[in-house]
């Protein structure tokens, strides 16, 4: 009996994880539509069909992958460029099936990398370019949605009032920091089946909507009414002319997308593995990524690969089976088709809220807590800023593996997350050889993924 109600807590755990994450997913998913250029009905269809053939074929066990940030730059690059420059070349070629084309080419350069066993040079990247990684990207995460709540940088704010919005959002932030520890306090026997981030998505819901806030919501609006519109879709978006120069035109755009997933998806899958204490596959997961990319081809999408954001959340969501990635995909799709009244009742500021909150849990806080402590208690380090001594085992992050993580975060923000990995983990092998009586480690991981069970 105990074996039984412990068998359905996990199951249910997972489903609602799944049911968390699909959220999350699918308004990344509808953002990441609109700057692609196909629109947020292409993205939200991409998150939910990318997660789902990932998460059952791929070798990331608990994961969530879908449109990112990376993939869509380059993806709206092609759009435009197969509206303008492939019309002039091949005005019988219908844009949209240029645009797919570049996928079917991204999907199968990712399943040869697959085949050829590319995947293992991803070790090649030290654990202290991953933190850097990591940080970069929630710095991202905070800076784009400070952006979305006060019009920065070009972009627009949510509308309404801008004080509304940010109370919003931190009401959502701070509920989905303190929901976890409230249910572990005061319901210990429910508190790992009550997702903090779903329930904050919830209550913030209810509030707005009661006291009738005049804030931007969640506006999700698209072709799908039920699941036989894909096969109308497939048809509309297969690609009629597949010549050799259209294919040589799509070439170059497909080798940049296809290395840009690989890294997207291998680096995040080293991410997940410090945090779950698992092996990834990686041939299997690019094989994998190369097929969902072939699907959301088929349909007019845009190509994705594993997603940091929500891989983290999903993991944080005390994810342990395939079944919740899966779902994620499901969920979405039952959204887009049935709950399209509901989801526009959710303020958008709710997610950045979540975002926030999701961007402290990607940063790699454990190194900087050690070294500044340990630069604290050891001021004499401030007169030899490059030469700490490795063997001092109180020294758990030397001064220049600190500056190989600023590095890699900087490089991530201010410029291209690619260049930065491949940057700093050259200088991090050439500074080795050049400098063997001051090597940098290859740190353990630092990602502090003690209590992992508890929630995001």
């Amino acid at each position: 009996m105990c074996h039984s109600e412990s068998s359905f807590a996990v199951w249910l755990q997972n489903i609602i994880a799944g049911l968390t994450v699909s959220f999350v997913a699918l308004s990344l998913g509808a953002a990441f539509g609109v700057l692609s250029e196909r629109g947020a009905f292409a993205g939200m269809l991409s998150a939910a069909l990318i997660a789902i053939v990932t998460s059952l074929l791929g070798g990331t066990r608990v994961q969530c992958s879908g449109p990112t940030a990376p993939m869509t730059a380059i993806t709206a690059v092609v759009v435009a460029v197969a509206y303008n420059q492939m019309a002039t070349r091949f005005p019988e070629l219908v844009p949209d099936h240029f645009v797919n084309i570049v996928f079917f080419l991204t999907a199968a350069l990712l399943v040869l990398m697959g085949i050829l066993r590319l995947g293992r040079f991803i070790t090649l990247v030290p654990n202290v370019v991953v933190s850097g990684f990591m940080n970069g990207i929630a710095v991202l995460i905070w800076v784009d949605q400070a952006k979305e709540l006060f019009g920065l940088g070009g972009k627009s704010a949510f509308e309404g009032p801008v004080v509304q919005n940010v109370v919003v959002a931190l009401a959502t932030a701070a509920l989905a920091f303190s929901i976890p520890w409230l249910t572990r306090r005061w319901l210990p026997r429910f508190g790992s089946l009550l997702s903090g981030t779903l329930l904050s998505i919830v209550i913030m819901t209810l509030v707005s909507n009661v006291l009738r806030l005049p804030i931007e919501h969640v506006s999700l609006s698209g072709g799908l009414k039920s699941f036989g519109d894909l096969t109308g879709m497939i048809s509309e978006q297969w690609p009629t002319m597949w010549s050799l120069p259209i294919l040589l035109a799509a070439l170059p755009f497909a080798l940049q997308l296809s290395v840009l997933a690989y890294l997207d998806t291998l680096l995040t899958s080293l991410v997940v593995d410090q945090m779950t204490k698992e092996k990834t596959q990686q041939n299997r997961e690019l094989c994998a990524q190369g097929l969902a990319s072939a699907v959301v081809a088929a349909l007019g999408g845009i190509a994705g690969a594993q997603a940091t954001i929500r891989s983290v959340l999903i993991v944080k969501e005390r994810a342990t089976m395939r079944l919740a990635g899966v779902l994620v995909g499901v969920f979405a799709l039952i959204e887009i088709i049935l709950l399209q009244d509901l989801i526009n009742l959710i303020p958008q500021a709710v997610f950045a809220g979540i975002l926030f909150k999701v961007g402290y849990d990607v940063f790699d806080w454990r190194p900087l807590r050690l070294y500044v402590g340990e630069w604290v208690k050891d001021s004499h380090r401030l007169l030899h800023p490059f030469f700490s001594r490795h063997d001092d085992q109180k020294i758990f992050v030397t001064n220049r593996e600190f500056l190989a993580i600023a590095g890699t975060t900087l490089v991530t923000l201010f410029w291209n997350l690619n260049m930065a990995v491949l940057l700093f983990t050259v200088l991090f092998y050439l500074h080795n050889w050049v400098f063997p009586r001051h090597r940098m480690r290859d740190l353990k991981p630092v990602t502090e993924t003690e209590g992992m069970t508890d929630e995001a």
